[in-house]
């Protein structure tokens, strides 16, 4: 979603995100609760590669969509190796 800047009188420039097809032409202040009036700004175009944005956008994402970990949690005590006392399981092979 394209992020859009509003002016407030008292508070000045406050930053939201609207769909395209949704954006108001004033919101609330979150600050001060007065009438905030959008304006019109440059986009925010970079000259990154395509590497970096990518990383860039990959941790935006993480911070919302959190990849699901399966095992055990790193740095966490491993239960030990059952040990057997019976001499006969000393025959089996090893993994």
């Amino acid at each position: 979603m394209p992020l859009y800047e509003f002016r407030c009188t008292g508070c000045g420039p406050v930053e939201r995100s609207f769909a395209m097809a949704e954006v108001p032409t004033s919101i609330l202040c979150p600050r001060c609760d007065s009438e905030s009036r959008r304006m019109v700004s440059s986009p925010r175009l970079s000259h990154a590669s395509s590497t970096a944005m990518g990383l860039l956008d990959s941790t935006a994402r993480s911070a919302h969509e959190p990849a699901v970990v399966s095992g055990s949690v790193p740095g966490a005590r491993r239960s030990p190796t059952p040990m057997t006392s019976n001499p006969l399981h000393r025959k089996l092979p090893r993994p």
